[in-house]
């Protein structure tokens, strides 16, 4: 059987105006990365790294999924066991336009989990409650988000799809958190979709290009899949 992986970045949301930490007018561009997104932040920063959390959380409450969301979910509707969605974005963008099992390697912002043990609590685009502790072990909450210099555990999910992968997709990713490069080598067939190129990914590993917003490209990818699909 065959099976696709459809492994994006923020430039699959970007379309549906979600600010990244590389957008100049963002809400990253007014934080410094390492007092609100890096390993021990909630230990020295931890009113300013909530804060920002509960802002990212409302930024994305009115925001609305894309054409490349809203096709990729489709894809899988039709073929539920042959396509993996795999995304490094923890907004909610693909569950919105259909998809019920997104694999989110750097998780999900809607949201919280303790700070010990497995407890997480679904909070949508609400603000965090400060006074709230876990309900299993009474200790502090905080964002499910993996901070610049913690560890990935969704990782390990990730390198199992990929040993079943014939069809990479790669869509909106810089390639500077994640290996892209490393990652086609498990496939037969690569896609890569990106604004433009850049020197993180090796293009020549691909076997369809396309520099182009995801939402022009989206149409000219799943009719490649469609064609892997029915074979």
């Amino acid at each position: 059987m065959s099976k696709i992986v459809i492994f994006s970045g923020a430039g699959v949301s970007a379309d549906s105006g979600i600010s990244t930490f590389r957008d100049s007018d963002g809400l990253w561009e007014k934080h410094n990365v390492a007092d609100i997104c890096t390993a021990g932040c909630l230990q020295t920063n931890r009113e300013e790294t909530l804060d920002f959390y509960d802002a990212r959380r409302k930024d994305i409450e009115n925001k609305e999924p894309n054409l490349a969301h809203k096709t990729i979910a489709k894809l899988k509707e039709r073929y539920p066991d042959k396509i993996s969605i795999i995304t490094q974005n923890v907004d909610d963008m693909f569950e919105r336009a259909g998809c019920s099992d997104v694999l989110h390697l750097h998780g999900f912002l809607r949201e919280i989990k303790c700070e010990k043990c497995s407890y997480i609590e679904n909070i949508a685009y609400e603000k965090q409650n400060r006074d709230k502790h876990c309900p299993t072990c009474n200790i502090k909450l905080r964002p499910n988000i993996v901070f610049f210099g913690e560890s990935a555990p969704k990782y390990e999910e990730l390198y199992k799809q990929l040993e079943d992968c014939k069809v990479f997709v790669c869509i909106g990713t810089s390639g500077a958190v994640i290996n892209v490069d490393m990652l086609s080598q498990w496939a037969q067939y690569n896609i890569l979709n990106n604004l433009e190129a850049n020197n993180l990914i090796n293009d020549e590993y691909f076997d369809e290009i396309y520099y182009e917003n995801a939402t022009t490209a989206i149409p000219k990818i799943a009719y490649s899949l469609e064609k892997f699909l029915e074979d």
